[in-house]
């Protein structure tokens, strides 16, 4: 069976699900169709043949400077990636040794080494360039093993967040799992460099994320649920806490604690000016700037490299029901699975936008907290300035007419925008960098 696609008509850089049918009414493929890299910047070279040009480095540097915040605004900035080897891998083949090649991934853009054969420390000595359109990507790392009938299998993966690449260092990171909880055997060399606009890269945060092609279909597991479940009752409790708190002196439960929120409720209201509301949030920025300060200096890092998932003991649960049941009992079970799949996500959603909120007060993407409080700083000086009703009927007047003047424009909500770039516990946990473990670099500390 065979069928013909015609590409011509086709757009570009731009993924089409099409439902395909074959020929001789042999039934219908589905296909995921993407004609990429053709406006693409992303380049491939030897370590051996490159040589460092720094005229180059000044252009690139003068590109994405700020005179020219306003010229190709989607051209965010240059990432390039050196990677010159890896040690201590997984055996994955029969005779010890493994045929490891690595995969860089940076949003829909992937690019590979070539592979190295019968060896668990390959040298690849490659160059790669990325074009950056979003300074809050992730770069995905993934060294796997070739087989010979061209099946890969998994050998280890980091994801580096560029906001935390340190430019021009030449440094180990440690291999992790396919959930990025756990190290696994193996680290890998890189060398790191990122250039980028600022004004450009705070333009794109208020808007839509890239959504990335090629990612896993979602599950419905049991200990994801829970795990979820725990993150909303924490979130669920801070509120109820602060609930309890506001009750307590309405109850005059104790007779100075509610005297004083009496009083600083009557001043509140009668001094209140829309202008104050960003500045007590900027008050709860520096609040907590100052206490994540102190809390970094005093503090040690943690030793504790591994992370509890148990996501693995369910994933034979269906398996084993199929064995068991009946085809109707098994179609019961796979319309509540997906009911069930729906609340975890659901629920993933509620807890991950309320650990971006938290994790934005906290300074844990400083860029990202830093943009906050300009934020805030600019809209205070506009609500000192501009009378509340005019700011309302520009808002108005933009929405109304945001088609008519952009008719193929996106509808966005810029603060959830902004809040998507900040990351969630669980991916804060993704993205920390383990200790390397190998045992050439302790003698060399040794």
């Amino acid at each position: 069976m065979r069928a013909v696609i015609d590409l011509s008509g086709i757009e570009k850089e731009v993924t089409h699900t099409i439902d395909q049918p074959l020929e001789d009414e042999g039934g219908i493929i589905k296909l995921l169709l993407t004609i990429s890299g053709t406006v693409g910047t992303e380049t491939i070279s030897d370590l051996a043949n490159y040589t460092s040009n720094p005229r180059e480095k000044i252009e690139i540097v003068r590109k994405y400077g700020l005179f020219n915040s306003f010229k190709n605004i989607k051209d965010i900035g240059w990432l390039q990636i050196k990677v010159f080897r890896a040690q201590g891998l997984i055996a994955a083949d029969f005779g010890g040794t493994s045929d490891p090649f690595c995969v860089l991934e940076l949003d829909n853009a992937r690019l590979q080494t070539q592979t190295e054969y019968k060896t668990l420390n390959p040298e690849w000595n490659k160059v790669f360039t990325f074009n950056i359109k979003d300074i809050h990507s992730i770069l995905e790392v993934t060294v796997y093993d070739e087989d010979r009938d061209k099946k890969v299998e998994f050998l280890g993966k980091i994801a580096i967040p560029l906001l935390n690449v340190r430019c021009g260092e030449k440094r180990w990171y440690t291999l992790k799992d396919k959930k990025l909880l756990n190290r696994t055997k193996g680290a890998i060399m890189l060398e790191i460099d990122v250039v980028y606009n600022p004004v450009k890269s705070a333009i794109r945060t208020v808007n839509p994320r890239e959504e990335k092609y090629m990612k896993p279909e979602p599950k419905f597991k049991i200990a994801t649920m829970k795990r979820n479940i725990a993150r909303v009752t924490q979130m669920v409790s801070s509120f109820t806490e602060v609930g309890k708190f506001l009750n307590s002196c309405f109850e005059w439960e104790s007779k100075p604690r509610t005297i004083t929120a009496f009083i600083v409720y009557l001043v509140a209201v009668w001094f209140f000016e829309p202008y104050m509301l960003p500045i007590t949030l900027l008050l709860v920025f520096l609040k907590n700037l100052a206490f994540s300060s102190m809390q970094t200096a005093f503090s040690t890092e943690p030793t504790n490299d591994l992370y509890v998932d148990e996501d693995d003991d369910d994933d034979d649960d269906e398996t084993k029901l199929e064995k068991d049941e009946k085809k109707s009992v098994h179609e019961i079970y796979k319309a509540a699975q997906e009911v069930c799949l729906q609340v975890q996500q659901g629920m993933d959603m509620v807890a991950s936008l309320g650990e971006r909120f938290k994790n934005t007060f906290n300074w844990t993407v400083p860029w990202l907290s830093t943009f906050a409080v300009i934020l805030l700083s600019v809209g205070a000086v506009i609500l000192y300035f501009i009378p509340v009703r005019v700011l309302v009927m520009l808002w108005g007047i933009n929405k109304f007419t945001k088609k008519l003047r952009a008719p193929n424009a996106i509808p966005n909500n810029e603060l959830l925008d902004f809040l998507s770039r900040v990351p969630s516990d669980s991916e804060l946990v993704q993205y920390k960098e383990l200790r390397p473990d190998i045992p050439n670099l302790k003698k060399k500390r040794s």
